[in-house]
C-alpha cells in the first residue's frame, strides 16, 4: 500500500471519529432511568441490614440481611462495643442461617443471625459478611430487665413513593429520637407485596437508621397479595414473599400467624402486634391469654385496620365487634394502627364512650386509638365524635415515652412540629387520667388550605 493511500485512510478515519464525536455532542441528550433491576442489584457486599427480635430484648437480638446467591456461606460478628477499636479482638462469629429468595428482580440470598446469651443494658458493636466483604460495624443496646423510662418512634404506612417522600420523615424522626428503643411500624410499609424493588426503597430510606435501632413491625393490606386464578376467581391472599426473610419476629402468636401476630416486653411494657387481614377470629383466644398473664404495666397493641376509622365509609365494625370488648375487658392502654392515610386520634375510649366524661369509667380503664400515616399518599377526614384531633394531608411521625405511671405521646410532622400530645398517668384503684397537651394551632384541614 502506497503512502499516499495510508494518509488518505488515515484522514478518512480522523474525520469519521471527528463526525461520530460531534454527534455525540450535538445536543442534550434526556436521561435514562435507571431499571429496577440495576437499582437494586444484590452483590457479596450486605445490604438491607436490619435489627429485629425473635426472643426477649434484654438478652438476645436478631440481625437480616441480603447479599447476591454467590454468597453461600455467612456470618455476624459481635462483641460488646469499646471506647477504642480493641473490641474488635474479642469479637465472635456466629453462623447465619441462610435463604433462597425468587423475586421479580431475580435470585438473592436472606441472611439472619439471632446473638443469644447478651448481658441486659449493654451497648454491642456487630457487623454482617461472607467472612472477606463485610459491613461497617454498628451499635445496638439490649434493653434493661429494670421498668427504666425509654422512648419508641410509631409510623403509620408509607407505603408509596417510599424513597423519595417517607425518607424524610424517618430520618426527621430519628434526630428528634435517636435513642429510641425501637421503631414500630403499623403495616403497609410498601405497595405492591412481592415488589423488591419496593422493599429495597424501603430500606434506603431508613439508611442506617434500622441497623443500630430494631423495627418492630405488623403486616397491612399491602403486605398481601391477592392472588387471581385462572377463572378470574380470587384465592386466599399470599403474605409478601419478603415478610418472613427479611424479618425475625416472634413466633408466639397462634397456628400460622407467626411472625404476624406476636408480642415482645420491653420494661414495663407488653408490645401485642395482631394480623388484621386474616383469621380476625382465630386470634381471640390467644389474644386473652397474652393479655390475661400479662405482668407489665403497660399494654400497647398495633395493627393495620383501625377501630375506629378516619372516615365513616372506611369503617370496621366487624373488627371493633370482635376485638374492642377484649381490649376493654384487659384494659389495653394504647392501639397504634394505620391503613387510613390520615391523622385521627380518640379520647379514652370503653366501647364508644369517652371514659373521661365519666359514662363509662371503671378501674384503669381507658384505651386511646390512633390512626397515622407517615407517607405521602392522603385520604379525607370525616370528622367524628370520638376524636380528640385529626389532620388530612399530613405526613407524621410519633415518639411515645414511657415512664413509670405516665405514657408521653407527640405526634409532629414531616418537618419536626409538635401536632398532637397527650399524657396518661395511670391511678390505681381509677381510670387512666388523660391529659391533654395539644398545641395551639388549628387541624390541618383541605378546606382551611384551599381557603388561605
Amino acid at each position: 500500500m502506497s503512502s499516499t493511500v495510508c494518509r488518505i485512510l488515515m484522514v478518512s478515519a480522523v474525520i469519521a471519529l471527528t463526525a461520530a464525536q460531534l454527534r455525540a455532542h450535538d445536543g442534550p441528550h434526556p436521561p435514562q432511568k435507571v431499571a429496577d433491576a440495576d437499582a437494586h442489584r444484590p452483590s457479596p457486599l450486605p445490604d438491607r441490614i436490619i435489627l429485629t427480635w425473635s426472643q426477649d430484648p434484654t438478652t438476645t437480638q436478631s440481625v437480616n440481611w441480603r447479599t447476591d446467591a454467590t454468597v453461600a456461606a455467612a456470618f455476624a460478628e459481635i462483641a460488646e462495643a469499646g471506647d477504642g477499636p480493641l473490641f474488635r479482638q474479642v469479637a465472635r462469629r456466629v453462623a447465619a442461617e441462610t435463604s433462597l429468595l425468587a423475586t421479580d428482580l431475580g435470585d438473592c440470598h436472606y441472611h439472619s443471625v439471632t446473638f443469644e446469651g447478651l448481658v441486659p443494658e449493654t451497648r454491642y458493636a456487630y457487623r454482617v459478611g461472607d467472612g472477606e466483604n463485610w459491613s461497617e460495624w454498628n451499635q445496638f443496646l439490649t434493653a434493661s430487665t429494670q421498668p427504666h423510662p425509654f422512648s419508641f418512634v410509631y409510623f403509620g404506612d408509607a407505603q408509596n413513593e417510599v424513597k423519595s417522600m417517607w425518607s424524610r420523615v424517618i430520618r426527621e424522626a430519628y434526630r428528634d429520637a435517636p435513642r429510641a428503643a425501637f421503631l414500630l411500624h403499623a403495616g403497609d410499609l410498601i405497595n405492591h407485596a412481592h415488589a423488591d424493588a419496593e422493599w429495597g426503597e424501603w430500606h434506603q430510606a431508613a439508611s442506617h437508621i434500622h441497623r443500630m435501632i430494631p423495627c418492630i413491625a405488623t403486616p397491612g393490606n399491602h403486605e398481601y397479595d391477592h392472588l387471581i386464578s385462572d377463572a378470574g376467581i380470587e384465592l386466599e391472599k399470599q403474605l409478601s414473599t419478603h415478610w418472613r426473610p427479611q424479618f425475625c419476629l416472634p413466633e408466639n402468636g397462634p397456628a400460622g400467624q407467626e411472625e404476624l401476630a406476636y408480642w415482645i416486653d420491653y420494661q414495663a411494657a407488653r408490645i401485642i402486634s395482631l394480623n388484621s387481614n386474616r383469621d380476625q377470629a382465630g386470634q381471640v383466644p390467644w389474644l386473652e391469654t397474652v393479655l390475661a398473664n400479662n405482668p407489665q404495666r403497660w399494654t400497647i397493641l398495633t395493627f393495620h385496620h383501625p377501630i375506629y376509622s378516619a372516615k365513616e365509609n372506611r369503617d370496621n365494625p366487624q373488627l371493633r365487634e370482635l376485638w374492642q370488648p377484649i381490649f376493654d375487658k384487659y384494659k389495653v392502654d394504647i392501639v397504634l394502627q394505620g391503613h387510613d392515610h390520615s391523622y385521627a386520634r380518640s379520647k379514652l375510649m370503653v366501647g364508644d364512650q369517652n371514659v373521661t366524661a365519666g359514662t363509662a369509667a371503671r378501674d384503669d380503664a381507658g384505651t386511646v386509638y390512633v390512626v397515622s400515616v407517615s407517607g405521602p399518599k392522603m385520604y379525607e377526614v370525616s370528622r367524628r365524635d370520638f376524636m380528640a384531633r385529626s389532620a388530612e394531608d399530613t405526613q407524621l411521625y410519633q415518639i411515645i415515652h414511657i415512664d413509670g405511671d405516665e405514657l408521653r405521646y407527640e405526634a409532629r410532622t414531616a418537618v419536626g412540629k409538635l401536632y398532637d400530645a397527650f399524657t396518661i398517668k395511670k391511678r390505681d384503684g381509677q381510670a387512666n387520667e388523660l391529659i391533654e397537651q395539644i398545641p395551639d394551632v388549628p387541624e390541618n384541614r383541605r378546606e382551611q388550605k384551599a381557603a388561605g
